[in-house]
């Protein structure tokens, strides 16, 4: 077991030796919005066949005394890789009951004999972890006997809102983005009709649900108009509801020279430990990928510490440990803002810790990502890994590229031809500019092998 899932067991349980059972549920934070209304839009929903395979990502963080559920198994010879890079996988268990597209907890449900399994488990001192807690993982963990390993569901949501972690940042003295947090509808009209005559793509603001995800209910408001149209869909949605509640923060849009995402652990007595600081990639406001070391200097690094203790501490205080993503910038004058929103939950680059522990022990730089395949036939792994060929050998001083996730790749086989597949992988090297040139090979690899698999 690697020094960084102990620690991560250590975390969550308070005994590095806890064997666990993990959920990789991509979809939660879908779960903790309900109740709490927002911006009106189209209904949205990421439980998707590409979005649920990702929980394959889970067997390069699982140890071999672990176990890990999914609803798909993992492909054999991509299990044989991960045996390679020296990292064995968890016992995969399946669940395949209930009905396909629904949360894996749901189906897990369903499945007679995984359930009987995990009341094994639980009975010999397992814990379930799942990626975020919802109320499919406290339904599960009842009827299994197998208790979660994280805070209780009404603290992960509350901690999960954006205007916590307002309240939080302005309690605490850090420097926040200068806005407000608004939780009626009254409240947001009155703001808007104050500040949205001044809106203009010179100064902009941005009106956030407090339970939006993946660049979801997220406005830009850079015109009066804008503000206007606000206004209007959210007293048409309130009185349809008959409800005027509403769960929304806004904010000064600042230019930024980096996004930063960071990660720290509550302990149970109330320690608290920064596991590391990334750049955060995004496209679009939705998730792209991570690039480590931060380009900061030792002072912003210190504020970003600072913030993680003081995140932490309060975090502890209002009854929670574990696992906790934050998000923060800098902006292009090189201020940082090192809190915008708190996550409890774990995020995409808390799946590379042992990644980097050993298959990247030594390469201080990683830059982790996501391809998109457009394919015209399920890509073998056995041909994945010969299309990548030496870039998958990783050399302790120049580097290599992991592939974190195969299973999204052939995902939508079947669907119509071509279809789109995504490759997850992480490139391991010396530095920042190595990394980037690994991945660039790495797509132009594949590139290439699949122009040419497309004449044959």
């Amino acid at each position: 077991m690697t020094g960084y899932l102990e620690a991560l067991k250590e975390g969550l349980t308070g005994d590095p030796r806890t064997p666990l059972v993990f959920l990789c549920n991509f979809e939660v934070e879908q779960h903790w919005a309900r109740g709490f209304p927002g911006l009106p839009a189209a209904p949205f929903s990421l439980t998707g066949s590409l979005v649920t395979r990702m929980e394959e990502l889970g067997a390069l963080l699982a140890g071999p005394d672990d176990h890990l559920v999914v609803q798909h198994p993992l492909d054999p010879e991509y299990l044989g890789y991960v045996r390679s890079l020296g990292m064995p996988p968890p016992t995969v268990l399946v669940a395949d009951g209930g009905e396909a597209g629904a949360p894996t907890a749901a189906r897990a449900l369903e499945s007679p004999r995984l359930l009987a399994r995990l009341r094994e488990l639980g009975a010999a001192g397992a814990r379930l972890v799942p990626m975020g807690l919802s109320a499919h993982e406290v339904r599960l963990s009842e009827a299994a006997g197998l208790p979660v390993a994280t805070p209780d569901l009404a603290t992960v949501v509350a901690v999960n809102s954006k205007i916590y972690s307002r309240r939080l940042v302005e309690q605490a003295g850090l420097r926040a983005v200068p806005g407000w947090c608004c939780e009626t509808v009254p409240e947001l009209v009155e703001l808007l009709g104050r500040i949205g005559p001044d809106c203009s793509p010179e100064a902009p603001v941005v009106v956030k649900d407090a339970y939006g995800v993946s660049g979801k209910g997220l406005v830009v408001v850079d015109a009066p108009r804008k503000a206007e149209r606000i206004v209007r869909q959210v007293e048409r949605a309130a009185q349809r509801r008959g409800d005027d509640r509403l769960h929304v923060v806004v904010e000064t849009w600042l230019p930024k020279r980096a996004d930063l995402n960071y990660q720290l652990t509550v302990l149970r007595d109330g320690g608290v430990r920064l596991d590391f600081v990334k750049e955060a990639l995004t496209v679009g406001g939705v998730h792209a990928g991570h690039l480590s070391p931060p380009e900061l200097t030792a002072g912003q690094l210190g504020e970003v510490e600072n913030a993680a203790a003081v995140v932490g501490k309060q975090l502890h205080a209002d009854g929670f440990h574990g696992i906790a993503g934050v998000d923060g910038l800098v902006t292009r004058e090189g201020t940082v803002h090192p809190v915008l929103e708190i996550n409890a939950r774990f995020n995409m680059s808390t799946y590379q810790g042992r990644v980097l522990e050993t298959a990247g022990a030594g390469l201080p730089a990683s830059l982790a990502g996501m391809q998109p395949l457009r394919l015209d036939r399920p890509l073998p792994f056995a041909e994945l890994r010969a299309a990548l060929g030496p870039l998958l050998e990783i050399d302790p001083v120049r580097g290599g590229v992991v592939v974190t996730c195969f299973g999204t790749v052939n995902t939508m086989a079947g669907h119509g031809s071509p279809f789109e597949g995504r490759l997850y992988t992480i490139a391991l090297g010396p530095d920042r500019d190595a990394v980037t040139a690994l991945a660039a090979r790495a797509r132009g690899a594949l590139d290439a092998h699949l122009t040419e698999r497309t004449t044959r």
